[in-house]
């Protein structure tokens, strides 16, 4: 009887405001790291805990994100929370796309940092049931710290969490916000294409207020 290969695709969210060098290096070397079948960029919609920090639009976001990872076969945006829901929780999203596609096996992309807190998320038994976590590692975490919390997670709530070694790139979306208010170069912090299309729509220009990411 023959047996259909189940599908691996990695999913890296984030309201991607805009979306830079540093999430499209995670993305890439999570799929290589992790055979992948490709990453789906996924642009937020208004996440309740960035209220009035959310400076360009959701479909201004996810023009950024299209631009960027055009000639990347292994990056991929999704549209899913362009609907007219502000926001959608992780749980909400894995559950729908699980559902959806029952031949594909999800891994869920987050920072070593926010792990720490994954226990005050939004119904952290229901994410760990419909993905793999991978907690992307940067040169700050040590590696006994990241072990420890992972046995945790793993123990709560049956988890699936496997690190993942990133080169350790120091960029934000609020340094190149910062950079087009101050009329500095963000020239290879972002993708070409990206940084055409911030100035062609006037994105972060100065006069206008920068927030944290």
């Amino acid at each position: 009887m023959d047996t259909v290969k189940r599908k691996k695709v990695g999913i890296l969210g984030g309201t991607f405001d805009p979306i830079h060098t540093g999430h499209l290096i995670l993305a890439e070397e999570a799929c290589e790291a992790f055979s992948l079948d490709y990453v789906l960029i996924m642009p937020n919609g208004n996440p309740p805990h960035k209220a009035g920090q959310v400076h360009a639009s959701m479909e201004q976001r996810t023009r950024m994100a299209e631009l960027a990872v055009a000639d990347n076969p292994h990056l991929r945006v999704s549209d899913f929370e362009r609907t007219p829901q502000d926001y959608h929780y992780t749980y909400e999203t894995l559950e729908f796309l699980t559902e959806k596609n029952p031949d594909t096996d999800y891994y869920f992309i987050l920072g070593a940092d926010s792990l720490m807190l994954f226990h005050t998320w939004k119904e952290p038994q229901r994410i760990c049931d419909r993905c793999v976590i991978l907690a992307a590692v940067r040169d700050g975490m040590r590696p006994l710290e990241l072990e420890s919390w992972i046995e945790a997670l793993n123990k709560r709530f049956g988890a699936r969490i496997y690190p993942l070694s990133t080169t350790n790139i120091d960029i934000s979306s609020n340094m190149i916000r910062e950079k087009v208010q101050n009329r500095r170069s963000i020239r290879y912090y972002v993708p070409a294409p990206v940084e055409a299309y911030i100035y062609t729509e006037g994105l972060y220009q100065p006069g206008k207020e920068t927030g944290r990411e």
